[in-house]
């Protein structure tokens, strides 16, 4: 029996985690693979589902809506929501203190994969200043999501996880979907939040 690197998804498509193609996947399949991977390790102090990719991807395009001067064009939009996309293809987020022991080989894999998703969403490569702005945007979120989801004291947050920004109160979701601030959603919920807002952004 041959080995394979290829996974079945929900659409019945192949997906081949060493040699992606743009076409592997459908965007019902992109969304419901974010939408069932979780951040934090899959931890969380609330009931029920922890904090999926597709809600924090959200939550980076809401918070860097708010805060970049002049808006966001459509392209630069769809990056923000998909700056994570290849974890959901992968079905894994992995913690930042594990990437240094799974070595070159997983950064290559989740390489392609980006690759893959930029070619076919036509995303626009980062600017320096727009890798910055975003980049603060999923550190703040990073911080909010530690205390509001995951349970992390504010001590923790800048000692422990070596984040400065200050932890916001507010949840950039809330106003869109109201519902409980920083409750993580059920996966059928982010799935189709998730895939209104990649149509609307197509």
């Amino acid at each position: 029996m041959t080995e394979r690197a290829w996974v079945r998804l929900p659409s019945g498509r192949r997906l081949d985690l060493i040699t992606p193609t743009p076409f592997d996947w459908t965007d019902e399949d992109l969304a419901i693979g974010l939408s069932r991977t979780f951040r934090w390790g899959g931890h969380s102090i609330w009931p029920g589902a922890p904090l999926s990719v597709a809600q924090h991807s959200l939550a980076v395009l809401a918070l860097r809506r708010t805060r970049a001067r002049g808006g966001l064009t459509r392209a630069e939009a769809r990056r923000e929501l998909l700056h994570d996309a290849e974890e959901g293809l992968l079905g894994f987020d992995c913690i930042s203190p594990l990437k240094p022991f799974l070595g070159q080989g997983f950064a290559e894999l989740q390489a392609r994969l980006s690759a893959a998703v930029a070619l076919r969403y036509a995303l626009p490569p980062w600017t320096e200043e727009a890798k910055r702005a975003h980049k603060a945007c999923d550190v703040a979120l990073a911080a909010a999501e530690a205390v509001h989801v995951a349970g992390w004291t504010r001590e923790e947050v800048r000692r422990t996880l070596g984040i400065r920004a200050a932890v916001m109160a507010e949840d950039p979701l809330a106003a869109e979907f109201g519902g409980e601030p920083w409750r993580p959603w059920p996966p059928e919920v982010a799935a189709a939040r998730f895939l209104a807002a990649l149509r609307a952004l197509a």
